[in-house]
């Protein structure tokens, strides 16, 4: 030191049982400082070592420049290095391990990058292409630390290829103050000071460096994944309040929507899903039993017996439904539907909102208001009722931001791309069909944009092009064999058709939901194909606003483009066959130029009126984030006329009604003496589409029997069209005739012949009549056709058919 002032450097070296390492560690620093022209000073971390650590520190403290600081126990690399740079004074601050992995000669390069550069931080990097690493570390932990690193950069601090290597050159000053701000006590701080420079505008430069591994490392297996649980607490603490706030926000609005159903999961059904809930209670537990026995994720018998479901063909949400099968199995499968409906509308929302935020506006509530509209607007909430994969759409805007990220002038092609693969085929397993609609509402935005700013093609094209074409190149090996099974495998289907009337009424557009605060359900449905496909209804005075707003801000060519995908996505929503309002004129609609696509011919083409949604949502996070800036009367006129435009649209709680009591037989488990491995059960009449109550009752019994029938897609006739149910056969087509009203047929040899024949291709040990409306029809039939009366057990009757 020089008068008493504060030194040129001081090093900090954190240790831990280095009592054999510990003595040449601080001879070798010694004497690499001792030829330089620097005032230094050397601090010894002891982080509660249980060896001679500290005795060796004090026998070098003889030297005054070096001083030992001692914890109480043992907290941390991430605690030591916070004490010893707190207690340095230097003008830089040399963090190295005690195990000079990298040797200290290695300063002079840290040095000469920050006296050369505008860099407050030059850090060591093994990952740079120039270093030198004399010894590898085993096989198994350097692919680790690709992995962890790679994690690493994608998100916390992007660009920075080796956050890890213990030596590290700091300013001296703004070291003090990153470590002062920082609360991490593992190996995770090294991330979490790298990330308040760059919150800080601080430039951080990576130098290739010599390293060898050295034998004793403190980092075991297990270290990996506390830095990983640190980069968690990382990701939590750098969130904004306002990202907070808005997220409970989001939240809170999600569980007053569906109050009801978790105030009585045990029997609340929500009332206007129609068989859904059924169904999806029913794929999250089918999934989740495969999970446990290790079966194929793709394909079941317990439905549809013998035949089969292709669950690739239908909408598991595997995404969804395989992480969460502890839930499933733990809590119930209505317990995993709650949540994945509750959970994914917030995080649609906050999804949205984080979009607008980066791309639309820079005031956050702005952005957070259209987040609102877009995740919490009238299709999505139609859809909630009973399609958690149409409204639990998270992914898609984080999809529209790697896009975007793509066309900007920073774009890293290679990481973007790689990550949109991943991102896009993540998607496939919550749902393909929203990915396809949303792949059209890019491409209109893409083209409205071109329109406005043509220029624009040029400046972004090769980029996007070699950014989607990594995109490709990643996804189509991870869905290849998913997508095949599901064309191509066991009960594939070509497609679903849904007719010429499953586009919306240009009059939707302009109504109110069902389930909007001044909504009117009687005009809704009029309108709408059912309770669960109220594809647009935005209401005329959000209708009237997007308009101002578009009118108002025209010059700008990102409104351009918004307007443009909002007014071309409600056009093809129209369908094939447009019906002029209030007319018997009927024009042919844009529809009719995809319907009979492949893919597109599956669509129901109303809900490309979804797509409209972020789209408003933009247009108002936008306009809200001008008029936050705007003069005080311009401000408090403007942001009443966003709140009268989307308040008749606000959503009110969901109806729950209670579910029908699942019959004893089936709850207690006394089906068990009456059917066989390899036997089915068959209800009376068989779940289909519009009576699912039997997928119930099989998920309350374990999934102890396979059913004939049900509820999904399935494949019918030699074309193999899609259909919804098991393609029926005569005597399932009678007893549900029988069970709605129709008349008992002259039951006789060719029918019972024909009941036979039936149930030996469903493998039937059991028939089940429980008690319905029309039980006693449904008696006398079952009966007249199986040549026997039935036996009653416990509430039901019942007819062992079995081998």
């Amino acid at each position: 030191m020089t008068d008493g002032g504060p030194p040129d450097l001081s090093v900090v070296v954190p240790a831990y049982n280095e009592e054999r390492r510990l003595g040449p560690t601080l001879d070798a620093i010694r004497d690499h400082l001792h030829g330089s022209a620097l005032s230094w000073e050397l601090i010894v971390v002891d982080d509660g070592s249980d060896d001679g650590t500290a005795d060796v520190a004090r026998e070098a403290a003889a030297d005054p420049r070096i001083r030992l600081l001692a914890a109480d126990r043992n907290r941390g690399k991430g605690h030591a290095l916070r004490l010893g740079v707190a207690a340095s004074r230097g003008a830089r601050v040399l963090l190295t391990d005690a195990d000079l992995a990298t040797p200290v000669a290695e300063l002079d390069r840290l040095a000469k990058e920050l006296d050369g550069a505008e860099a407050a931080a030059a850090i060591g990097s093994r990952a740079h292409p120039e270093a030198d690493i004399a010894v590898h570390q085993g096989r198994v932990r350097e692919w680790l630390g690709r992995m962890g690193n790679r994690l690493i950069r994608a998100v916390a601090v992007p660009g920075i290829h080796d956050t890890q290597c213990g030596f590290k050159l700091f300013d001296g000053d703004k070291a003090r103050a990153a470590f002062a701000d920082a609360r991490l006590d593992g190996w995770g701080i090294d991330v979490e000071i790298l990330q308040y420079f760059r919150r800080h505008g601080w430039p951080v430069a990576e130098v290739p460096v010599r390293w060898s591994h050295q034998e004793g490392s403190k980092v075991g297996p297990a270290d990996y994944g506390r830095v990983l649980l640190e980069l968690v607490r990382l990701k939590a603490r750098a969130a904004s309040r306002t990202n907070l706030a808005l997220f409970a926000l989001f939240l809170l609005s999600s569980v007053l929507l569906y109050k009801d159903l978790w105030t009585d999961l045990g029997r609340g059904y929500l009332a206007d899903s129609g068989q859904d809930q059924n169904q999806w209670e029913w794929f999250f537990s089918v999934t989740a039993d495969n999970v446990r026995h290790l079966r194929d994720p793709l394909f079941t018998t317990l439905q549809g017996f013998p035949d089969g479901v292709n669950l690739m063909g239908n909408t598991p949400m595997l995404g969804l439904s395989v992480p969460l099968t502890p839930v499933t199995l733990a809590l119930g499968p209505t317990v995993t539907w709650a949540l994945v409906l509750t959970l994914g509308l917030t995080a649609t929302s906050y999804a949205w909102y984080r979009l607008f935020a980066r791309w639309v506006t820079g005031n956050p509530w702005a952005a957070g208001l259209g987040g609102a509209l877009a995740g919490f607007a009238p299709p999505m909430i139609s859809h909630a009722n009973a399609h958690p994969n149409f409204c639990v759409l998270f992914m898609i805007p984080v999809i529209v931001d790697r896009a975007l990220r793509l066309c900007s002038p920073a774009a890293n092609v290679r990481r973007d791309g790689v990550l949109l693969g991943l991102f896009t085929a993540y998607q496939i397993f919550l749902g393909e069909e929203v990915l396809l609609l949303a792949s059209v509402g890019m491409l209109l935005f893409a083209l409205s944009y071109a329109l406005a700013r043509r220029e624009v093609v040029r400046e972004v094209g090769p980029a996007l092009a070699k950014g989607l074409g990594v995109a490709a190149l990643v996804c189509l090996p991870l869905v290849a064999y998913p997508l095949t099974w599901q064309f191509f495998g066991s009960q594939s289907y070509h497609s679903v058709l849904h007719g010429d009337a499953a586009g919306n009424s240009p009059l939707s557009f302009l109504k109110f939901s069902g389930r909007a605060l001044l909504g009117d359900e009687a005009t809704a449905d009029k309108l709408a194909l059912n309770r669960t496909e109220q594809n647009a209804f935005y209401g005329w005075p959000l209708i009237a606003l997007a308009f101002a707003i578009t009118v108002r801000l025209w010059r700008h060519a990102l409104v351009k483009a918004l307007a443009g995908t909002a007014v071309a996505a409600a056009l093809l929503s129209l369908g094939q066959k447009i019906r002029v309002p209030y007319t018997d004129v009927v024009l042919p609609g844009p529809w009719r130029a995809l319907a009979h696509r492949p893919l597109f011919e599956s669509v129901i083409e109303g809900r490309v009126g979804m797509v409209c949604a972020p789209a408003l949502g933009a247009l108002v996070a936008l306009a809200a984030g001008r008029l936050a800036a705007a003069g005080r009367v311009n401000r408090l006129v403007g942001l009443a006329a966003v709140a009268l435009a989307l308040l008749p649209i606000v959503p009110t709680p969901f109806t729950v009604t209670e579910r029908a009591p699942v019959p004893s037989f089936f709850a207690d488990g006394l089906w068990r003496p009456y059917v066989k491995p390899g036997e089915s059960v068959v209800t009376v009449p068989l779940p289909d589409p519009a009576a699912a109550d039997a997928l119930h009752w099989q998920v309350r019994a374990d999934l102890g029997f396979p059913l004939p029938g049900g509820y999904f897609n399935g494949p019918w006739g030699p074309d193999r069209m899609g259909i919804y149910g098991a393609s029926p056969r005569w005597t399932s087509n009678l007893l549900r005739d029988v069970r709605y009203g129709g008349a008992i047929p002259d039951i006789g040899d060719a029918w019972r012949a024909q009941a036979r024949a039936d149930l030996a291709y469903w493998k039937a040990g059991l028939v089940v009549l429980p008690p319905q409306d029309n039980d006693e029809a449904l008696y006398t039939t079952v009966t007249r056709l199986l040549g026997k009366e039935g036996r009653r057990v416990d509430g039901v009757w019942i007819w062992d058919v079995g081998r």
